[in-house]
Order: structure tokens, then sequence, then C-alpha cells
């Protein structure tokens, strides 16, 4: 486990148990669910349905899928890492760094919703307005963003695995995501809000445990005056290079900051070209489509911060202990790359305990994570390369079948490329690192898509390979010329990832402009954006006992629904612009750069002081994504709990899509229109 060939915390029994056990156990009640809802709460598993949940997800469940689809391996594994090798300042570099691109995503979420209410993904929007050429970049863009996100999934879940329980990686890498294609396949987009809670609750349980043993009732450590000491002591005895006083209590850090910004560039690139995320975006209600990525944006916040403050910080401070793996040595730069800062620290501080729940606080985050990418690559390879190309008018069915034949490929392809990637010594951190110079060139072309009518489809089209050719000239000579060599080791250093990230995301400001001139401003009016039409869904609503009178009427209501929504759209949109730019202006520089500009070195009460923040959130975070949630769904839990008690199937027509009761994740039918009336008043009065 160690570079001190010490043995692994765990039984390799430990970790076939939990990728099969618990994987297994996840498939079995996920496909139980599937079909308990269809039973007792009239669900009909259409195309429509299987992509978008009928785009009828409520803030609860919206904020909870978000924190945890955004709760990758990297957050936990990757953010502890960046801890220990910079101190206090990695987490919030980390945790600051990766939720403004949540919080302003909230202010294009209400726009794709608002410009394109049909849409399945946002590369139909695309192609919508600029046709073929920009759709086949964006489709590139996109689905080289989720590679990179599931290639750092399973290589940081395959290595932690290795790590704890001597599992070879190679069998993790192939185990792990089995039972994860298996409920995706069945439950479709609703499963993985589902799952994303239930991995969401347990992961925060596992948090709040590690802090709270570490900051209260550790023996070898035990409070945050504790924990002060020993690192002070740890950067008196190795003081990190960048920091103030070498000290590993301060905001200054050099290190840290150049991680902040590849941090920034890098995920601007993976929530907003990320196909899993404009697609939670068009599963959310309309009304709940902002509370619910803003929720969960500051949930999510408080996960890396603490999760990093707490075991990062305990690496440094017990590395120093018997207990630490590694002792007497100090970790490697390849174990923290591959992020087992978090695994040796959970081991001194809870034995083979915090071994285990390391191991099931991974797997659960990989797994999580790769069902959204999953259901984001199928529904790619479905409606913008099956049904825009291939087959137009494809049925229902058909488009379901493709949904899962895209799952099974995808899914197949990323553990072939894991492997190769764990035999040629390719880490989670090098890939977290790269992610930006591959692709943040297409952030501001798909940002302006939706924002601005005049960008033409030249510009839209060219602009994000005209900025990814140059991101990779200068990451690579910027390598060459800094180290001299052309490496994973060289490569994977900050200048040249800082250099490439940061002409990435900054070139198309430049290229934009140009492509504008040559071919002139667009005047686009949006009409064909709004002209995307759903899926022809009757045969499997027929299927189902519909008729097509039925049929008829929802569709009625739903066009009804839609008059009243977009006026809520509008006002969602306003107050999304100012409140997403007033929290993004806090967290990156409100609240640390006066602590980094005046190179404040910590106290030991400012020290406890920020640790107490750090748990108050997330207790806060689990009271925003674990109560809530089901407070939201009391109803819709109270119906089908109800009529799996009383063994009675419902006897009121299943529907095809539309605005549920109360939950946000049923379908309605005809005998809760009045319940349905009763909350839009609700919804009303609120807006």
């Amino acid at each position: 486990m160690s570079s001190n060939n010490v043995g692994p915390a765990l039984p390799q029994g430990a970790g076939y148990g939990v990728v099969l056990g618990v994987g297994a156990a996840f498939a079995v009640f996920m496909i139980t669910l599937t079909n308990i809802l269809k039973r007792f709460n009239n669900e009909v598993q259409t195309s429509e349905m299987f992509t978008t949940a009928g785009r009828s997800v409520k803030s609860g469940l919206v904020a909870a899928a978000v924190a945890s689809s955004w709760t990758w391996a990297a957050t936990l594994l990757q953010s502890t890492g960046i801890c220990y090798r910079y101190g206090v300042s990695g987490p919030f570099w980390y945790a600051s760094g990766a939720t403004v691109q949540i919080i302003l995503f909230a202010t294009l979420a209400i726009t794709l919703k608002k410009r394109a209410p049909n849409a399945h993904t946002f590369l139909e929007a695309i192609r919508a307005r600029y046709g073929a050429p920009a759709h086949f970049t964006f489709i590139f863009f996109g689905l080289v963003t989720n590679v990179l996100v599931s290639l750092m999934l399973i290589a940081g879940g395959a290595a932690t695995i290795n790590a704890l329980t001597g599992m070879h990686a190679v069998a993790a890498i192939f185990l792990m995501p089995i039972p994860v294609v298996a409920y995706t396949f069945i439950g479709g987009i609703k499963a993985t809000f589902i799952t994303d809670y239930i991995h969401g609750v347990a992961v925060l349980i596992i948090i709040i445990t590690f802090a709270l043993t570490a900051y209260s009732t550790s023996e070898y450590l035990g409070s945050p005056g504790v924990v002060y000491d020993l690192l002070v002591e740890a950067a008196e005895d190795h003081p990190v290079s960048g920091n103030q006083d070498g000290s590993y209590l301060t905001m200054r850090s050099t290190g840290g900051v150049t991680f902040f910004i590849i941090n920034i560039v890098g995920n601007f690139g993976t929530v907003f070209l990320d196909a899993g995320y404009s697609q939670k975006a068009i599963a959310a209600h309309p009304v709940h489509a902002l509370p619910g990525y803003i929720i969960g944006g500051l949930s999510w916040f408080a996960i890396p911060w603490l999760t990093a403050t707490t075991l990062g910080l305990s690496a440094l401070a017990l590395e120093s202990n018997p207990r630490f793996p590694t002792y007497p040595n100090r970790m490697t730069d390849a174990e923290v790359s591959a992020g087992l800062a978090l695994p040796y620290a959970a081991v001194a501080l809870l034995g083979q305990g915090g071994a285990g729940a390391t191991l099931v606080m991974v797997f659960l985050a990989v797994t999580s994570s790769f069902n959204s990418e999953l259901i984001a690559v199928s529904s790619i390879i479905t409606y913008d390369v099956y049904r825009a190309y291939i087959n137009p008018n494809a049925s229902g069915k058909k488009l379901v079948w493709m949904s899962h034949i895209g799952m099974v490929v995808y899914a197949t392809i990323i553990c072939l490329v894991s492997v190769g990637l764990w035999y040629n010594g390719i880490s989670m951190g090098y890939m977290y690192l790269l992610m930006g110079v591959l692709i943040s060139a297409a952030v501001i072309p798909a940002t302006l898509t939706l924002l601005w009518e005049g960008q033409n489809k030249w510009a839209a089209t060219l602009s994000p390979i005209l900025g990814v050719i140059c991101a990779i000239i200068a990451w690579l000579v910027t390598a060459s010329r800094t180290c001299g060599a052309l490496d994973v080791a060289c490569t994977g250093s900050n200048n040249p990832m800082l250099a490439g990230n940061l002409t990435a995301l900054l070139s198309p400001i430049i290229f934009i402009p140009i492509l504008s001139l040559i071919f002139g401003l667009d005047k686009y009016d949006w009409q064909s954006m709004l002209a995307i039409r759903q899926a022809d869904d009757h045969d499997i609503a027929n299927n189902a006992g519909l008729s097509p009178e039925a049929i008829r009427e929802i569709e009625m209501a739903q066009e009804a629904d839609w008059v009243a929504e977009r006026k809520k759209l509008d006002r969602a949109f306003k107050i999304a612009s100012v409140t997403t730019v007033l929290l993004a202006v806090a967290l990156l520089v409100l609240w640390p750069m006066p602590l980094y500009g005046s190179g404040y070195v910590f106290s030991r009460e400012f020290f406890t002081g920020w640790v107490v923040v750090g748990i108050i959130w997330i207790f806060c975070t689990f009271m925003a994504i674990g109560i809530y949630p089901l407070w939201e769904s009391r109803a819709t839990l109270a119906k089908v709990i109800g009529g799996m008690l009383g063994m009675k199937k419902s006897k009121t027509q299943p529907v095809v899509e539309g605005e549920p009761a109360v939950s946000g994740t049923a379908t309605p039918t005809r005998g809760e229109l009045k319940m349905m009336d009763d909350e839009k008043k609700i919804d009303e009065t609120v807006a």
C-alpha cells in the first residue's frame, strides 16, 4: 500500500465485497424501485422519461443530484492531495474553484429551459441554431469531456481500491461499471437522480464521521488545537516552498493559487460541456432549476473543503506517527498524484475502520458520477447522432434501445482505455490538470450560443478547434522550455498545465471577434431552438394502455403549462444573473483574496474557527440534500408506501410525461390535476 511496502489495510475480499456486493445491492434496489414506481406511481418508461425524467424534477432532488454527481473520486482524492501539498489553502482553492461553475451554470440552465424547452441535450440546441458543422464540433468536445471525466472516475477509484485492499486495479476497472450500467439501463436518468441522492447521503455521513473523529474524539488528534500544533511542527520539518513562512496554515501559497487557476479553467469545461449537467437542467421542473443548482453548488462546497481540511491535514499531522502507512518516509509525488493521501490518512486515523469507510466512500463517489456520464453519452449517441442523422423519425422504443446500446459500448471503451492508462502510469491527478487544456476552448462559444444572438456558425464551429490547437502548443512548448522533457512528470507540472489551460479558455475571446468580422454577425431569432420536438412515444404509451385521447389530453395540458412557465423563467433568469455573479465574487474574491494578499498565517483560534465553519457547513449540506428532498417528496413517498402496504395497484391511468403532483420524480394522472393546480398557485405566490 505504501512506499514502505506495508501491506494493504484490508484484505482483497473487502475490495471484491464492496465492488461486487454493494454494487449488486444497489443495482437490485434500483431495478426494484423502478418497478415499484411503475406499479404504484403510474410511471411509464418512455424515451422521454428515460432521458428527461418528465422534465419535472424538483429543487431538492436536483440539488442532491448536482452535488452528488460533482462529487467525483477526484473531489475527495485530489482535494486531499492538494491539501497535503499546500496546506489549508488547498481545500479552499479546490472547493471555490469548482463551486462557482455550478452556481454560474444555473443561469445557463434557466436559459436552456427557456430557449429550447423540448431539447434532450444541449447539443440539440447547437444543431438547431448552427447546423451540422458546429454540431459535430461540439459533439467531439462533449464526448471528450465525458471520456476524461469517466477515466478520472474509474482510474481514481481503481487506484484507491488497489491501495486499500490489494485488489488488482484491472479487476476493479472492469467490475465497478457493471452494476452502474445495470440500474441505469433499467431506470434511465431517474435512476441517476435517486442513486445520486442515496450515494450522496452515505458519503456525507462518512465525511462527518471523519471530521468529528479527527477534531474531537481521536486519541491521536482529537481537537483543532492538537492538529494546529502538529502542522506547525510539520512546517518546521519540511517547509512548503512558495507558502508564506513555509507554513501549512496560510492562504498565501504560490503553488496553491496556480492550482486554483488551473482548477477554475478546467472545471468550466467539465460543467459547461458535460452533457450530464445540462441534462439535469433539462430534467428539472422550470421553476426548480435555479434553486436546485444554487443549493446544489453551495452544498457541494463543503464536501471537498471539509474532506480535505480533515484528511489532508490529518495526513500531514500523522505522517510522523508510526501508524501512518509510509512511516518513517513522506508520501512520494506519485502517491499524492494517484490520490492516496486520503486513504493513508483514513488508515492512520481509524485503522481498518477508516480504510473500510474510505473504500465505501470512494466507490459510491465513483458510481454516482459514472451513472451521470452513462446517461449523458447515451443521450448524445441517441439524439445527436442516431436521431439527428440516421433515423430522424425513430420511435420511442428504438430510441430507448439505442440508449441501451450506447451505455454498454461506452462503458466497455472506458474500461479498456483505463487499463491502458493504469499500465502507462497516467494518474487521476494528471488527467485532472489536463482536462482544461483539451476541452475549455469550447466553453465561451457554447455559452454565447444561448446568450448572444450575434455569434455566427463559423465562429461557433472553428473557435473551439483553433483554441485547443493553441492550448496544446502552449502546454507542450512551456513544458519543453521549463524542464526540457515531454514526459509525464514534466508535462504534468504546474507551469505547462497553467499555460495550456489559460490558452484554451481565453483564446476564443480573440478568435470569435475575428471570425465575426470575417463572416459577419448573426441575427438569430431563437425560433429554431423552440422548434426542437420531443420524441414520438406513442408506441410505448399504447403498449402501456394509454388511449390516443388520453395522450392528447396530456399534450394539451403540457402546452398550457408552458405558457405560464415562460413567465416564471423570464423572472428566474433575472434573479439568476444577479445571484450567481454575487456568489461567485464572494467565493473567488471577497473571502480568499484578503487572506492571500495579507499573507496571514492562521492563529490557533482562527484555525479552530475555520474548522468549525466547515463542520457547520457540512451539516447544512446534509439538511439541504439529505433531508429536504425527502420532505419535498413526502406525498409521493406516502402514496407509494401506502400502495405497497395495501398491495393494490393504482387504478388511474399511467401517463407518458408531465408535472408530478409533489415529488418531481413521478408522472401525473388526471386524478391529480387538482393537487397540481393547488401547487401551481403556491409556486406562483413564491415566484
